[in-house]
């Protein structure tokens, strides 16, 4: 399937307000998209959208030129979304975690998964109970799915959230080699990114223009 997201005409309205209307968007591998604006102006409900956790109020997404209905499973093959939670099980280890999540889609070999953990600094902490971590190595957990195989397509809710001035540098690195290597990414953050790959644009749904 080609790498290819589309937003077209695209509405959303939240508890009886209109967040946006007839928003475009066309997005294909090599592409970064920073969605920013203030708060309530539906950052996340656009990424939820793209992401098909929601229904929009008009207009529709499109992946790989199809709409998303009915693709359920290119969804899971094509698109990885991390939310503002970190959206770990507290009572797995970060290697049970891991595990659990790769099996609903992708299942892979045990030292792939370690690889993963050493990428985000968590070797060492593969055994721990995830409720005994720190909230950045909670987010960690979360973030190593960034270093798997599988989807292309990442989008990414305030994904900075917890971290050290390390590990941020690390993931905008990551970032962008996902994006330079045919990846593509869209993600919400208050951060000012400081590594941008060459298809970087910013939207703000404040102004309402990419």
């Amino acid at each position: 399937m080609k790498l290819d997201l589309q937003a077209i005409g695209l509405g959303c309205e939240r508890d009886a307000r209109l967040l946006f209307d007839n928003l475009d968007l066309h997005l294909q591998g090599g592409d970064m998209l920073q969605v920013s604006g203030p708060n309530g102006s539906g950052k996340t409900s656009l990424l939820r959208l793209l992401c098909g956790l929601m229904r929009p109020t008009a207009g529709e997404v499109r992946l790989g030129g199809q709409p998303l209905a009915g693709q359920r499973a290119a969804l899971a093959r094509q698109l990885l979304w991390i939310g503002h939670a970190p959206g770990i099980k507290d009572v797995l280890t970060p290697l049970e975690n891991l595990a659990w999540l790769c099996a609903l889609h992708q299942p892979v070999a045990a030292e792939t998964l370690w690889q993963a953990l050493e990428q985000v600094g968590l070797r060492g902490f593969e055994d721990v109970p995830c409720h005994s971590l720190s909230a950045g190595q909670q987010r960690r957990v979360a973030l190593a799915r960034l270093y798997l195989p599988g989807p292309s397509v990442w989008v990414l809710d305030e994904p900075f959230t917890a971290l050290d001035s390390h590990a941020v540098t690390q993931l905008e690195a990551h970032l962008a080699r996902h994006c330079e290597q045919g990846g593509l990414v869209v993600l919400t953050t208050h951060h000012s990114l400081g590594g941008k790959p060459s298809g970087y644009r910013n939207l703000d749904l404040g102004q309402g223009r990419a």
